[in-house]
């Protein structure tokens, strides 16, 4: 990884977001009996299936009371983009065997999981919604990011801009043409993670102390937003200068920023899903 003080080397191929995918972070249970006709890897499977339509039914169920679109024909089109939508599992919680007295044996898992609204329906929604969705609090959480120029070159200065819908918490990493990661946002001078929807902010700004300046090597990076209506997971993080040197695998960080820190609305309450928003811009050095 290149020493990083003051300025990073980095260039900004496109202005405009490569993509932007929105999903709902939710915890779900699931189980499913043996009965006479299942083994117990056909049960653990059944479980699994029963804790992923819960998931969908439970976010579907939120979305529809959640937002406020007074449209409803884009209403019906969000709440079809989560009913189909897929669910990825993040992670088990728990898994156990128990006995069900009249039942038998019997399997329960908890899950933490992500579902992810179908893409079509989501753009028709957003197309219909007349290009108002990425400003509309009413719409689930959506994050763009971009840049000052379409194009820089060596030893030009580059400014991010990140915008959502409503209020979120985000993280932004930077990746090198190594696939070495740094996140800028939040850094040592720069703890604040909570954004007002609404609002255009600037990276760097405020009491950031590093600036993004293009110098070699040139290459292929970029940069990514994780963005939540909750307090998004934690990282492996290293202090490097005026930012961190992230220490999670690549793979892993996605995963781990999922992990998010899910408050229940009331004490003793149920958790409520949370809307979560990832967004990137490719970026390329020049000469």
């Amino acid at each position: 990884m290149r020493k990083i003080l003051f300025f990073i080397a980095l260039c900004i191929f496109m202005a405009a977001p490569l993509y932007a995918a929105q999903s709902t972070i939710k915890t779900a249970e699931g189980s499913a009996c043996m009965g006479d006709d299942k083994s117990r890897k056909q049960t653990e499977t059944a479980a699994m299936a029963d804790a992923k339509r819960n998931a969908v039914e439970s976010v579907k169920t939120y979305v529809s009371s959640a937002t406020e679109v007074k449209d409803f024909e884009v209403q019906k089109d969000l709440v079809s983009a989560y009913a189909n939508a897929t669910v990825e599992v993040i992670s088990t919680l728990e898994k156990s065997w128990y006995k069900d007295t009249v039942l038998g044996d019997c399997y329960k898992v908890k899950l933490n999981t992500e579902v992810i609204p179908d893409e079509k329906a989501m753009k028709t929604a957003q197309e219909k919604a007349k290009d108002t969705a990425l400003d509309d609090p009413s719409f689930p959480l959506s994050v763009k990011v971009w840049t000052d120029k379409a194009t820089y070159r060596d030893g030009e200065k580059i400014k991010i801009y990140l915008k959502g819908n409503k209020p979120f918490f985000a993280r932004v990493i930077y990746r090198d043409t190594a696939k070495n990661n740094l996140q800028l946002l939040p850094n040592p001078y720069r703890q604040d993670n909570y954004f007002q929807g609404g609002v255009i902010y600037e990276i760097p700004s405020g009491n950031d102390k590093f600036e993004l300046e293009v110098n070699p090597p040139f290459g292929d990076e970029s940069i990514i937003v994780y963005a939540s209506v909750s307090e998004l997971g934690d990282l492996n993080l290293k202090e490097e200068g005026s930012v961190y040197a992230v220490k999670t695998k690549t793979k892993d960080i996605g995963i781990k920023t999922r992990s998010i820190k899910v408050k229940a609305v009331s004490k003793g309450g149920a958790e409520q899903p949370a809307e979560f928003s990832e967004g990137a811009v490719v970026v390329k050095t020049k000469k």
